[in-house]
């Protein structure tokens, strides 16, 4: 079977359009939080991460929407670093990840550069745009 070149223009691909416009925007949030030394993949899983005094790695992939390898990759780092601790749950399955004292420092030092980079993308989309595209990532999300 041979497909029409309609099928393979990448410009009517969804997932072709949603990463190119994730790049666009991870580089804006990147350029902006490289001060702090966290880059946006890791001040959101930070930011995810206030509040609770711990979670499991399971539950944090489940809310970031990531496969759990992934995750516990991404978390690498962090711990490195110092600012998450990554301690052995009730069984020997789960992992239990909070953030340190250092982390949430360096997530409260890091929100104003994440402010800057959230007001620069607000205003090049407008703010109504803005908030149609959030209500479409959310029920883009909820079709998982």
């Amino acid at each position: 079977m041979q497909l029409s070149t309609t099928q393979l223009n990448p410009e009517q691909c969804t997932c072709f359009n949603l990463r190119k416009a994730t790049r666009v925007v991870t580089q804006i949030f990147d350029d902006k939080l490289r001060p702090s030394g966290l880059r946006a993949t890791q001040f959101s899983i930070l930011a995810v991460m206030t509040g609770a005094k711990s979670s499991t790695i399971n539950k944090l992939a489940q809310t970031l929407a990531m496969d759990r390898t992934t995750l516990t990759r991404n978390l690498k780092p962090l711990e490195k670093q110092g600012l998450i601790e990554i301690t052995p749950g009730e069984d020997r399955r789960t992992r239990l990840v909070a953030l340190t004292a250092k982390g949430q420092e360096n997530l409260t030092q890091a929100l104003p550069l994440w402010e800057q980079a959230q007001t620069e993308v607000i205003e090049k989309l407008g703010v109504g745009p803005w908030h149609n595209l959030l209500e479409r990532l959310t029920e883009t999300v909820s079709i998982a």
